[in-house]
């Protein structure tokens, strides 16, 4: 069964995102004092008394001005209010009931969805009761006096909320969903590839920078697997970024890298790559994600049978260091290989989490000593490579006993990887590999006998 949705409406400004973080006691949504930081749906899970439900977060609702993004917000309210069954309507107590409430009012007794009123910043709880009184006016039943800062009236806010759920039924269990997120510079197409993706507006697209501002998550199924898609902010080079929205979106995006199973990097084919897509692919790389590029706008290129190797060489000369990547070539606007980044994707998901054997791992190594043993320094001294056993996955990580791992040089070591690659697999994934010498071996016995007598 899926969660009772809970959609968040409001004028600008009144808090809505504030009240999001703290009933899903995260801080996940941008709050900041200029109006207008919220655009698109982002949706986060939450949690009252036995019942989970997801709310969403909308952009504040102006009715009488069609300036930049506003007819799009009202867009995406609408279709959270389409998929809701309660929407909960933020007023501020302290400015009182104004117009533009009176217009949500309005607009929501038009729609098929059960609506409650939190009236916010009353944190005096003696006076929040004369602050909510005027707004029984909406027609729209009992106001709540709540503080979004302080917690104060909340707990009999979420009272109300899951009273109004549908009858609880038993659910069956499900699986975690697979995390991937979409990460590119500004303008690259990202939120029109989620909207390719999920068959519908999911994300307000505009060719100016910085439309995208939350990270905004999306579950949908492919293929029985649930996947949880994150569209992130467009991520400029630091000295470029002032202190507000676009800073705390930024941030956003940089932590979905981090909670993310895949990244798709998604590169712009006109532009091809550059600086910044190389700072983000290290950034994937660095983070240990798997990960699938993705070449969108391919319908806008002038091509012929030879096109897409020729810039296929080109993109991976400048992203040498993710040539486990696997590449595609997209077109969000006319849809163009959009669905094959799954199939990619869960490669790639498979991969990152895949464990080998020792004993295949010590096959593969014994065959790369084989074909090139390691170098000598003028001394005679010469590396010697003992034994490889894998110790962790997410990325698969490899330790590798040797004799004195400063014996390895780089070029060595890169090959080392790979043989490994081409004897393992592991596409799509990054690997890492950890050289142990004997003298590390030693010193990390000596400990151990240590707090072992002083135990």
């Amino acid at each position: 069964m899926a969660r009772p949705i809970v959609a968040i409406i409001g004028r600008p400004n009144v808090g809505k995102s504030t009240l999001v973080n703290r009933l899903c006691r995260t801080r996940e949504a941008i709050v900041h004092d200029q109006p207008g930081v919220t655009r698109d749906r982002t949706y986060q899970d939450a949690f009252w008394k036995d019942r989970d439900f997801s709310l969403v977060d909308t952009g504040g609702l102006v009715f009488d001005d069609d300036s930049e993004f506003l007819p799009e917000i009202r867009e995406q309210a609408n279709l959270a209010l389409m998929e809701a069954c309660l929407a909960l309507v933020i007023v501020d107590g302290q400015q009182g009931l104004t117009a533009s409430d009176q217009a949500i009012a309005e607009w929501l007794r038009l729609q098929d969805c059960k609506a409650l009123v939190a009236v916010n910043k009353c944190e005096s709880p003696e006076l929040g009761l004369s602050m909510a009184a005027e707004f029984w006016s909406l027609g729209l039943g009992e106001p709540f006096p709540i503080s979004a800062i302080h917690g104060v009236g909340t707990g009999e806010l979420l009272d109300q909320v899951v009273s109004l759920f549908p009858p609880k039924l038993q659910e069956e269990e499900i699986d975690d969903p697979i995390q991937m997120a979409i990460i590119g510079r500004p303008n690259v197409g990202k939120s029109s590839l989620l909207n390719a993706i999920c068959g519908e507006t999911r994300a307000i697209v505009s060719p100016l920078r910085g439309t995208t501002r939350d990270t905004i998550d999306t579950q949908i199924e492919r293929g029985g697997i649930t996947w949880k898609l994150l569209d992130t902010a467009g991520i400029r080079r630091r000295r470029s970024v002032s202190y507000g929205p676009e800073f705390f979106g930024i941030n956003r995006s940089f932590k979905a890298i981090e909670r993310s199973d895949v990244c798709v990097l998604v590169i712009d084919a006109l532009d091809g790559v550059t600086e910044q897509d190389q700072r983000l692919a290290g950034r994937i790389e660095d983070d240990g994600r798997a990960c699938v590029l993705v070449v969108n706008k391919w319908d806008a290129v002038e091509k012929d049978s030879h096109t897409m190797s020729h810039m296929e060489r080109e993109l991976r000369a400048k992203l040498y260091f993710l040539d486990w990547a696997t590449m595609l070539f997209t077109s969000a606007l006319t849809g163009q290989r959009v669905e094959s980044i799954f199939a990619l994707a869960e490669v790639a998901v498979e991969q990152h989490r895949r464990r080998v054997t020792t004993s295949v791992v010590n096959e593969v190594l014994k065959e790369a000593l084989s074909w090139r043993s390691p170098p000598a320094t003028r001394g005679g001294r010469q590396g010697r490579l003992y034994y490889g056993t894998q110790v962790a996955s997410g990325p698969p990580s490899f330790t590798l006993f040797v004799n004195d791992p400063k014996l390895f040089g780089e070029t060595y070591r890169r090959y080392v990887e790979r043989q490994l690659r081409e004897g393992l697999g592991f596409a799509g994934t990054p690997v890492k590999l950890f050289w142990r010498g004997k003298q590390q071996r030693a010193a990390e016995r000596d400990m151990a006998r240590q707090k072992d007598f002083s135990s």
